[in-house]
């Protein structure tokens, strides 16, 4: 009977995981920290889905992109991108082949937890001025105290104009912030589960102190707060009731750790996705075959509805107005295209290794996560992607040399969490969600490592790449 190495059969049959690392090509390391520099900036300017969508269709046009108009001509070759109300973005690079033959997607979304004003925000309690907040997305409510904040957003006024407010992320511009209550006096805040130490209607921006007017005045530090606001942005009281102002981090990108592996910023999830979606159509050097899509939604983080949210029909809009250019049924365009839900997933934390399923948890430097399903329980809120759709996206990445790992987000019934991958899904295009693994995932200050945010950009690059 002859003698089976068993070294050499395992190398044929089991899964192995490489460091990426171990992996990359080491001229390619270089190409990792430009792109990552620039994806840096991309966060520092985009705080907001706002400020995200103004500055992707910067450098769309500073690439070559313009603004698609219904009823306009296209051909191969050409660039074009809508914006959905300032806030989503739509690009398409028309491809060799007619829409028929269905189109390459990668959609992601650049909205981010945050806390947004209420519509009568300003009050003062004990001389001194609040904003009250309420929070956008799922957070953890005890991390957003006692960290600097900076405002954001727009103010629509009744005669139809609007005014931009930009509060605290300019040089020797003043913060914001949310207080707590300080260990001295905290030993029944302490008893509380982490969810309810800190109760949502306590997240108040603090804005001022000092008072205006005559000491028996009321209101003196509102006022004084009011004014500041009216000299600068001519708004009064009423008008933030037709107001979009959100609180953000006021902290910029930076290198984390000694050896700057890892990126730490606000609103990795899901801009670390997006912009490499967006990057990756911006670098084809020529027309791809088929049409490459890429999306960039608004509201995933509360369920992706409303207008500018993935479920919204302005996407379908935007498909349909190019697919008419070509007299191409939308529904055929759909049945034969592929998206690549591109969103961030758990990245293994030893720390909190209780909650995670190590054997197919996602890991830092492993390179782009697959994640076949999201949902919570029994995969409920998931688009569940069939086996075909997976092989497809193996054989894309390995193609390119694309670093990928597979994962799913978490223990069973230990939680979870949705993309936009379903809603694609629904419109009867396959899908599979990917995306970069992420540390401290929701929290104000997020971690990447920037070897997998290369490699995403990679990936989102095989996708629109793809002939078949």
């Amino acid at each position: 009977m002859e003698k089976t190495d068993s070294k050499e059969l395992k190398k044929q049959l089991f899964s192995t995981k490489k460091n990426g690392y171990d992996k990359i090509a080491r001229e390619e390391l270089p190409l990792m920290e430009s792109y990552c520099r620039d994806y840096m900036a991309y966060l520092d300017a985009g705080k907001t889905e706002r400020l995200c969508a103004a500055e992707t269709i910067r450098l769309a046009e500073k690439a070559g992109y313009r603004p698609y108009v219904r009823g306009m001509e296209i051909k191969t070759g050409d660039k074009l991108y809508v914006c959905n109300r300032g806030k989503a973005v739509m690009l398409a690079h028309i491809g060799e082949k007619s829409l028929a033959e269905g189109v390459q997607i990668a959609a992601a979304h650049i909205d981010a937890p945050r806390l947004d004003l209420k519509p009568n925000p300003l009050y003062e309690e004990s001389e001194m001025a609040f904003f009250k907040t309420h929070y956008y997305g799922g957070i953890r409510k005890y991390q957003w105290v006692t960290i600097p904040l900076e405002l954001h957003g727009v103010v629509a006024l009744k005669d139809g104009t609007s005014v931009q407010v930009n509060i605290g992320a300019d040089n020797g511009d003043p913060k914001l912030i949310i207080t707590d209550l300080l260990p001295h006096l905290g030993q029944e805040q302490s008893k509380k589960p982490l969810g309810s130490a800190i109760p949502a209607e306590t997240l108040n921006l603090l804005l001022g102190s000092r008072p205006m007017g005559d000491e028996d005045d009321s209101s003196r530090v509102k006022l004084a707060v009011m004014k500041l606001l009216h000299d600068k942005y001519g708004i009064v009281e009423d008008d933030f009731t037709s107001a979009e102002l959100e609180a953000v981090p006021a902290m910029n990108a930076c290198d984390i750790g000694l050896d700057r592996s890892m990126i730490g910023a606000y609103g990795h999830d899901d801009r670390v996705c997006g912009y490499a979606a967006l990057r990756a159509l911006l670098d084809l050097e020529q027309a791809p075959v088929k049409t490459a899509v890429c999306m960039l939604a608004d509201k995933e983080e509360i369920g992706s509805d409303g207008v500018t949210g993935m479920q919204s029909a302005a996407f379908d809009t935007f498909m349909e107005d190019l697919c008419e250019a070509q007299n191409v049924a939308l529904r055929v365009c759909y049945e034969n295209s592929f998206c690549l839900s591109a969103d961030v997933t758990a990245a293994y934390d030893p720390d909190f290794a209780e909650v995670y399923e190590r054997r197919n948890a996602a890991f830092v430097n492993y390179g782009i996560g697959l994640c076949k399903y999201t949902g919570a329980r029994g995969k409920s809120g998931a688009s569940d992607a069939d086996a075909e759709t997976v092989a497809y996206v193996r054989r894309l990445f390995d193609d390119a040399s694309v670093i990928w790992q597979i994962a799913e987000l978490g223990k069973v019934d230990m939680g979870g969490g949705g993309t936009v991958a379903m809603y694609m899904a629904n419109r009867n295009i396959n899908t599979l969600d990917a995306g970069v693994p992420v540390l401290s995932m929701h929290a104000p200050y997020e971690t990447v490592s920037k070897l997998d945010c290369y490699e995403t950009y990679k990936g989102m690059k095989a996708v629109y790449l793809a002939e078949k």
